[in-house]
C-alpha cells in the first residue's frame, strides 16, 4: 500500500509539475504575443512615417527643381533614389521651361521679351508646386511631360 501512496504522490507530483509547466508556458506565450503586437505597432508607425516623408520628399524634390540648374540636379539625383511621381512631373516641367527659355533667349529683342513670359510661367510653376498641385504650364505643359517622360 506504501508503493501506491508513493505512486499516488508522485503521479500529483508530475500533475502539479505539468500544471505549472502549462502556466508557464501561457504566460510566456502572452509575453511573446503582447511583444510581438508591440513590434508590428511599431513597424506600421514607422511604415506609415516612411510614406509620410516620401509624399513631403516629393514636393521638397518640386521645390528644389525650380532653384536653378544646380537645383534641378540635385533634385534629379533625389529623385531617381526615391522616385516621387510629383518630383518627376515638376523636374520635367522646370527642364522644359529652362530649354525654352535658353533657346529662345538667343533671339534679340523678340526673344527676351518671350523670356520674361517663360519667367512667369516658371513662377507659375514653382506655385503649384508649393501648393502641392501638378499644374500643366500653359501651352507646353503636356509637351514636357511628355518629351521628358525618362526623368
Amino acid at each position: 500500500m506504501a508503493d501506491n501512496q508513493n505512486l499516488g504522490d508522485d503521479l500529483n507530483d508530475m500533475l502539479d509539475d505539468t500544471q505549472k509547466n502549462t502556466t508557464e508556458f501561457t504566460d510566456n506565450t502572452q509575453r511573446k504575443a503582447d511583444a510581438f503586437s508591440e513590434d508590428a505597432k511599431r513597424t506600421a508607425n514607422a511604415f506609415e512615417n516612411d510614406v509620410n516623408a516620401i509624399s513631403k520628399d516629393g514636393k521638397n524634390i518640386a521645390l528644389i527643381a525650380h532653384l536653378t540648374l544646380i537645383g534641378w540636379i540635385i533634385a534629379l539625383v533625389m529623385n531617381n533614389n526615391t522616385k516621387s511621381e510629383f518630383g518627376s512631373f515638376y523636374i520635367r516641367q522646370v527642364l522644359g521651361l529652362g530649354l525654352c527659355g535658353l533657346v529662345l533667349s538667343f533671339i534679340p529683342v523678340l526673344g527676351w521679351i518671350v523670356s520674361l513670359g517663360i519667367f512667369v510661367l516658371w513662377i507659375m510653376s514653382l506655385i503649384g508646386a508649393t501648393s502641392g498641385e501638378k499644374k500643366l504650364t500653359p501651352v507646353l505643359g503636356e509637351y514636357f511631360q511628355d518629351w521628358f517622360k525618362s526623368l
